[in-house]
């Protein structure tokens, strides 16, 4: 009995432990990076993707990338969640915050395999995380004119398929920033991206307020309001439908009519409502009864049904109605005011504007373009440049790209890491090293030579922290005087994002799971039902990507 095995797992669990986890963890991490870092630049490469239902999207960006790849390996989740992150906060870099992350656990297994500690490791990645904040913070230039925010437009746009057109859709996004901006603060989900595939991304125009992709709920209504009394409503005009287990005995003709009049009624109470609050143009989140379109119609009121959340929030801000959940709420102190509201097509889209409103806090940007695959894969690259230029309103501070501030962190870290004592010199030195990705894969996703290139910019880097590369010419420039800016912010967090993922990875030593996961066939023995629930992945493996074998 003493020497009886103790199990305290299933028997079909599978368990990874101390370099073995660790080695499992960083080689997914790498090989993640690996089909991420050939996007990155102006001349990175574009994936194409396809799911379950055979759609296609073809895009370079690293964040739609991730979102669409069917990702199960736990350490590869981690960095797809950092991308998340980085997308989430400042709306870029995304691809670099990856790349960075793989790299970093890269250089780490080489400590690793050297006898270096994993909290020695973490450590030292940690304090060369805080020093390249201080050194970004002393090489940043401060800038929050139109003109430097057009540069920092036009540089999250450059290799995303908008090059023909970067100058115009860089004034539109600019336009519609500042239209918004409020105490420095620009909330980019006030602006609406509406694509319409027809004519030339040129034709691409910002509204004079905001636009619905909706037309009113009856052709009998008015489509076209001048000094508009806007309604915003969440209740349903309509009648909740009766509970299934009720029972309504209707013996003649009479009492049927007398049901149905009840019903006319009770509508025409909750239209009678709305006419009183002077509202002259509705917008509801839910429903509207046919009867109820009769009666507003019969008003002259312009009505709407099914409005997006989005949308009325972008309503209330646009017009400065107040959202009401309840009816009996409705009264004239909510209404919204609008100077001119109508309904016009364009190509094959009608669409509702709203304009002349008296002090929005919310626009739109009507994006076209020659094919729908045109139109999104041009507006991910105005999404990523609304959240550049909103940091940047918001920091009021740039950094120059090019690979110029990487190469600026190689240099200050390394002589950084001179001073530090230990072994932890050698993670710094790790971190000084692992920086050095991003300006490789620029110049070699140009298809330059790495070797020269990088010496050069590390050369001219000695005179002046802004020079970097031109993968176009292959030239070492001044990007500062060239205009290629990216704001402060998404630097900082792209590097705190990498390093506490490349942290928490460094820390796992044990990996625990179900060889086959939970039943998939149906209930467990607890009677708990786990049907579709997928397996723990083979070592390295991250799952399929729109019907591609899994990856090792």
């Amino acid at each position: 009995m003493v020497n009886q095995p103790v199990f305290i797992l299933p028997q079909d669990s599978e368990r990874y432990s101390g370099k073995d986890a660790l080695n499992m963890n960083i080689n997914a991490s790498k090989a993640l990076e690996d089909i991420i870092r050939t996007t990155l630049g102006p001349k990175g490469r574009d994936k194409m993707l396809t799911n379950s239902m055979g759609d296609i999207t073809v895009t370079n960006d690293g964040a739609t990338i991730l979102r669409e790849m069917d990702i199960t390996q736990p350490a590869a989740r981690m960095l797809v969640e950092i991308a998340k992150k980085q997308e989430d906060i400042v709306g870029d870099g995304t691809t670099s915050a990856v790349v960075i992350a793989g790299e970093l656990l890269s250089k780490a297994q080489k400590l690793l395999e050297d006898g270096i500690a994993p909290s020695v490791i973490v450590k030292g990645f940690r304090n060369a995380t805080a020093k390249s904040i201080e050194i970004l913070n002393n090489i940043t230039i401060n800038a929050k004119d139109e003109k430097t925010l057009k540069k920092v437009a036009i540089t999250a746009m450059s290799g995303k398929g908008s090059e023909f057109a970067k100058e115009h859709l860089a004034d539109l996004i600019v336009e519609a920033a500042l239209r918004i901006e409020e105490n420095n603060e620009v909330d980019i989900d006030s602006i609406n991206i509406q694509r319409i595939s027809g004519n030339s991304v040129e034709d691409s125009f910002i509204a004079e307020g905001i636009i619905m992709d909706k037309t009113p709920i009856s052709k009998n209504m008015p489509t076209d309001v001048k000094d508009a009394k806007v309604a915003l409503i969440k209740y349903p005009i309509e009648l909740k439908e009766i509970n299934t287990d009720n029972k309504i005995d209707i013996t003649n003709p009479e009492q049927f009519k007398a049901f149905l009049n009840n019903e006319e009624d009770m509508i025409k109470d909750l239209v009678d409502k709305i006419v009183e609050s002077g509202a002259n143009v509705v917008f509801c989140q839910k429903g509207i009864d046919d009867m109820a379109e009769y009666y507003l119609h019969k008003a002259g009121i312009m009505a709407y049904k099914r409005v997006k959340k989005s949308d009325m929030e972008r309503l209330n801000k646009a017009t400065g109605a107040r959202i009401v959940t309840d009816i009996e709420d409705l009264k004239s102190n909510v209404l919204g005011n609008a100077g001119h509201i109508y309904t016009k097509k364009i190509f094959d889209n009608e669409l509702t504007f709203i304009e002349d409103c008296e002090n929005p806090k919310a626009t739109s940007i009507i994006l076209r373009g020659s094919t729908r695959y045109v139109t999104e894969q041009i507006k991910r690259a105005l999404d990523d440049a609304l959240g550049v230029v909103a940091a940047t309103i918001e920091d009021g501070k740039v950094l120059v790209g090019g690979g110029a501030c990487e190469i600026e962190l190689v240099k200050k870290l390394r002589e950084y890491g001179d001073s530090v004592k230990g072994r932890e010199q050698l993670a710094i030195l790790a971190f000084a090293e692992a920086l050095e990705v991003i300006p490789r894969t620029l110049v070699e996703n140009a298809g330059l030579d790495n070797i020269d290139l990088i010496a050069d910019l590390k050369a001219a880097n000695e005179d002046s922290p802004y020079m970097g590369i031109n993968v176009f010419t292959g030239k070492i420039i001044n990007m500062k005087e060239e205009g290629v800016l990216e704001p402060l912010k998404i630097k900082i967090q792209a590097l705190q994002s990498s390093q506490e993922a490349a942290e928490m990875i460094l820390r796992i030593d044990d990996m625990i799971a179900a060889k086959n996961g939970l039943d998939s066939t149906g209930p467990d023995e607890s009677g708990n039902d786990n049907s579709g629930m997928p397996p723990m992945p083979q070592a390295g493996g991250m799952g399929g990507m729109g019907g591609m074998p899994p990856m090792m």
